[in-house]
């Protein structure tokens, strides 16, 4: 099985789109978080941030099937990590350890790495830990029971 990571084109939007709701979807039901879940997000947003200057965004394909997608906010030596999605299906599978691996060495300009996930989600605060990913101190409620933990990672050149 081989993964890789292919530039989204803007007509790729629709697709990421699709692939956001429904690697999402979960958290979102266990969470309710309407206002900061990308599950609940309509496609314009896809699309504005993909205007964006230092966003890209990457397919995530395994061997010759789309299975998720990652955005990243390139600042030069700063890039921030801020949406890996991947479809349940390939979920806890090694892959969004691959993809990180993968992103990262997209941008040897960065230096360090930022990104957020939620406190609650042990699973993902595991997965950025094993991948050298450490806790910054900030920590961001966003409702009961739902809170922002934020992470960085430096690396040398």
């Amino acid at each position: 099985m081989k993964l890789k990571l292919i530039r989204a084109t803007f007509s790729d939007c629709p697709d990421i789109y699709r692939l956001q709701i429904r690697s999402f979807g979960e958290l979102l039901e266990k969470y309710q978080d309407y206002e900061t879940n990308p599950g609940a997000e309509k496609i314009e947003r896809i699309y504005e941030r993909f205007q964006q200057s230092e966003t890209d965004y990457w397919m995530i394909k395994l061997n010759e099937e789309i299975i998720g997608a990652v955005r990243v906010c390139d600042f030069g030596t700063l890039c921030k990590l801020k949406q890996i999605f991947i479809l349940p299906e390939f979920q806890n599978k090694g892959y969004a350890q691959d993809t990180i691996n993968a992103v990262e060495a997209l941008y040897p300009k960065a230096i360090r790495w930022e990104l957020d996930t939620i406190l609650q989600e042990k699973k993902l605060c595991h997965l950025y830990e094993k991948m050298n990913y450490t806790r910054t101190g900030k920590i961001e409620n966003i409702k009961k029971g739902m809170d922002l933990v934020f992470y960085a990672k430096s690396l040398s050149n």
